[in-house]
């Protein structure tokens, strides 16, 4: 479906829970997930079907899982099973802490998992536990090896850019993309929610980081991508730079997303949100692809965060990403 601006939409981000076995600074605020939504208003998984059957029904063919942690939801790997089966599916990615990882990769392939991103901000393990106020490091990794063994590749790592806490690290993540089939993707810390990663820590641009490391070369850009990419010359991986706020790519926005109790975001960074969890537990079918068609032309030209807009309300956890 083409939106008001010429922009084809077929790509849909779906939070399947607000909960998450971590606490990261940039995602939510220190007592962590604050008020979580009650059981009652998230979506089952018979109703995130039937989202993604309407969205098939207008053309959107890739799904992404997103939380919370999407792995910390009971039986994930049905409902992975569950949207492999529709359709005009092509693609179902997605994003995860990598904690579970481990044990659940062989499954979630099996189940038509076709990648993972991984966030990892840090190597260090007392940087790590600070920055999700906990987490263990080494799990993280295990599980990024146990992605790579079943083909759950490329492996995308999601690098929050922080000045000050891992700007020493850039060259170590960029190593990994030499000989391994990992991408990547530093990424802009954005002003969402209430989240706090504290005094000291500095906002790091695309730019900032290219001139730290000029050997990195462009690549031939994906046409939808939200990350510009580079590589370094002859490596097997990609280095991705995710800038909304420096260099917005919101002309080729190609997403909608559903949170966890049935709102439908036009925009990551925008507050408006349509009710669709009434239309599924109300209304007909056609309803449902009605909220998403009206979804889709109440997307906006461009986010107006670095022009005074409106902060956005929902923590990260809540919005999916």
């Amino acid at each position: 479906m083409i939106d008001n601006f010429g922009r084809e939409i077929n790509y849909l981000r779906i939070s399947v829970t607000d909960r998450c076995n971590l606490r990261c600074k940039y995602c939510m605020p220190a007592e962590g997930c604050g008020n979580l939504i009650p059981h009652r208003e998230i979506l089952t998984f018979e109703e995130i079907i039937r989202v993604a059957e309407a969205a098939a029904s207008i053309g959107i063919h890739k799904l992404r899982l997103t939380g919370g942690e999407p792995l910390v939801r009971h039986s994930i790997v049905d409902l992975i099973a569950g949207l492999n089966a529709i359709d005009g599916i092509d693609e179902i990615d997605i994003t995860t802490n990598g904690l579970l990882l481990e044990d659940m990769a062989h499954d979630l392939k099996q189940a038509g998992l076709c990648r993972v991103n991984i966030s990892l901000d840090t190597f260090d393990p007392d940087k790590f536990r600070e920055i999700t106020r906990g987490g263990d490091l080494s799990r993280v990794l295990r599980g990024i090896e146990a992605a790579e063994r079943e083909g759950l590749t490329p492996v995308k790592i999601n690098c929050v850019a922080l000045g000050g806490f891992n700007d020493d690290e850039f060259g170590r993540f960029i190593d990994l993309t030499r000989d391994r089939d990992i991408t990547v993707r530093f990424i802009e810390l954005m002003p969402i929610g209430s989240a706090d990663v504290g005094e000291g820590y500095g906002f790091i641009s695309d730019q900032d980081i290219l001139k730290m490391h000029p050997e990195l070369e462009p690549c031939d850009q994906e046409r939808f991508s939200v990350s510009v990419d580079y590589h370094l010359p002859g490596a097997m991986g990609k280095v991705g730079f995710i800038s909304a706020l420096s260099h917005h790519f919101c002309s080729t926005c190609n997403k909608l997303r559903l949170t966890s109790d049935g709102k439908i975001k036009p925009c990551l960074h925008n507050n408006e949100e349509i009710d669709i969890k009434k239309a599924l537990r109300e209304g007909r079918e056609e309803d449902v692809v009605k909220v998403l068609v009206e979804s889709v032309n109440h997307k906006v030209a461009r986010h107006r965060l670095n022009e005074g807009a409106e902060p956005i309300v929902r923590d990260m956890n809540k919005i999916g990403g």
